[in-house]
């Protein structure tokens, strides 16, 4: 399995001891713990993306870049990207010069975001959230894949002239996977076109998460895709991980924090069942535990989801010391033994984009343009069974 920290930069008071820091400090604690990540050998960095709420993260593509700077092999991702209510063309621009800073780094996750109130500030209806995300999809792929296009739709001026998108991406396309958090409509998208699926495993129950990941290895097998790159990325809950010596130690330490932040949320339809540390422990996804406790969990999503990413988020009201303690202490204790006991190809050398980055040797080999000749190929090898 491969790992990935998360932050949506969330900038909120501890429940606790009432404390905030700086927007300032905060912004530059995600760059500083990516680059600690980095050294502890963790596979990616993925920078959420907000408009409304109590967040500072609405514009992650000049957080990724300041991390591009100070790293060096880390994959940059995002989580998600709110494409829904973005222009696709700045899409690909800002996220291709992201990928030049960093040398082919890059991987979106895309979706149309957990934040209603981000619709009418951008002057759109909530609507057409799915009709928006499926239409701007197919342009990003297009602007990423091919030069001089031309195009119409529904939510967007027409590209009547040729259009190259610029900068290109370093090495072909970035590999792009959708997040998926409550509806079958992103997994659905994910397997129309063959990309991988980011389920959100947040704070529904994780049966609510395999009927997602069901449906789109249903729709993938039947669209005809290359199993190989069936990918699979799995989040960790709102409550984040906190690793202690034991686990009732953990409790006592992180649940006054994790009960008041559960507490202080109150999103009609968009809350956690596992409102107290112990049910959160017992039966939701939040890493809160022992080392042995986090690792059994993280494999018991995983006897479930069979996926290949996991990803964390750091307790980010806790003081910032303690949070690159719990993140080292998740790298060393935690990290060896679930890749030991869960291999992936993702990333390896088996991946097409396992050897897209400068870092990996490949500048020039396209990685999407390869999967996309796998697909057609098992098409083909396959078409016995699509014939019916």
């Amino acid at each position: 399995m491969k790992f990935q920290v998360l932050d949506i930069i969330p900038h909120l008071k501890n429940p606790v001891t009432g404390e905030i820091v700086s927007t300032a400090d905060r912004l530059n604690q995600v760059v500083e713990t990516a680059r600690r990540a980095e050294e502890l050998g963790v596979d990616s960095f993925s920078v959420g993306e907000r408009h409304a709420g109590e967040f500072v993260s609405s514009s992650p593509t000049t957080v990724l870049s300041a991390i591009a700077a100070v790293t060096s092999r880390i994959r940059l991702q995002t989580g998600v990207t709110v494409l829904s209510v973005l222009d696709p063309v700045r899409v690909a621009e800002d996220y291709a010069t992201i990928d030049q800073l960093s040398r082919g780094r890059l991987e979106l996750v895309i979706g149309k975001g957990n934040e209603v109130l981000q619709y009418p500030l951008f002057g759109l209806s909530l609507d057409d959230q799915w009709d928006l995300l499926a239409e701007k999809y197919a342009l990003l792929r297009t602007l990423w894949r091919k030069e001089s296009v031309t195009w119409s739709g529904r939510f967007r001026p027409a590209l009547t002239e040729p259009t190259t998108t610029t900068p290109r991406p370093f090495a072909g396309s970035p590999r792009i996977w959708h997040g998926s958090a409550t509806t079958l409509t992103s997994a659905a998208l994910a397997a129309k076109w063959g990309d991988p699926l980011f389920t959100a495993n947040a704070i529904q129950p994780r049966e609510n998460y395999k009927v997602l990941i069901d449906h789109y290895r249903a729709k993938y097998e039947r669209h005809g895709h290359d199993p190989r790159h069936q990918y699979i990325g799995s989040g960790s809950g709102a409550g984040g991980v906190f690793i202690a010596d034991t686990t009732q130690e953990a409790i006592r330490q992180y649940g006054p924090v994790y009960e008041g932040l559960t507490a202080g949320r109150n999103v009609p339809g968009n809350n956690s069942p596992f409102r107290d540390i112990q049910h959160a422990v017992a039966e939701g996804p939040a890493l809160v535990g022992s080392p042995e406790q986090v690792i059994d969990k993280i494999l018991s999503y995983h006897s479930l989801y069979s996926h290949d990413l996991q990803s964390i988020s750091l307790p980010t009201t806790l003081p910032f010391g303690q949070q690159l303690d719990i993140l080292e202490r998740f790298a060393l204790d935690v990290i060896p033994a679930v890749r030991a006991a869960a291999p992936t190809t993702l990333w390896e050398a088996e991946d097409p984009f396992g050897g897209r980055p400068e870092f990996a040797g490949a500048t020039e080999p396209d990685a999407a343009a390869a999967v996309t000749a796998d697909h057609a190929l098992n098409r083909t090898d396959n078409a016995h069974v699509f014939a019916h």
